[in-house]
């Protein structure tokens, strides 16, 4: 069964840090595109950030560049969010997706095209 499991969302007070992480099961992520999306209270979900299957290219959401840093392990066929310098509107339901890249982009912002989807993880930033 494919699988994607987020995990390390958590309260954080502003400006500290969190990472995320992205398990995939079921199969493998070497050829997919790994998006990370968020969603907060009484929004529409939106792209944060992609890593390419290789991860020799990564995106950013305007909102988060310079704080957050996607990245993978392809070996641990799991992929990651670090998230610094986080602040109260960063607070949402974390999202990871994969996408498989055949012909296609997926890698460009909003970061369309995504197959799989995980349940999601709570951040929240707050004192």
């Amino acid at each position: 069964q494919l699988q994607l499991v987020e995990s390390g969302g958590g309260l954080v007070q502003p400006g500290g840090s969190l990472r995320l992480s992205c398990a995939a099961s079921g199969f493998s992520v070497d050829n997919y595109a790994i998006g990370w999306f968020r969603q907060a209270p009484g929004k529409e979900r939106e792209g944060v950030s992609c890593i390419t299957g290789s991860g020799g290219s990564t995106d950013y959401a305007d909102s988060v560049k310079g704080r957050f840093t996607i990245s993978r392990d392809n070996a641990k066929n799991t992929a990651y969010l670090q998230m610094n310098s986080l602040k109260p509107e960063d607070t949402a339901v974390y999202y990871c997706a994969a996408g498989i890249e055949v012909g296609i982009r997926l890698c460009v912002f909003p970061y369309y095209g995504m197959d799989y989807w995980g349940k999601g993880t709570l951040v929240t930033v707050s004192s």
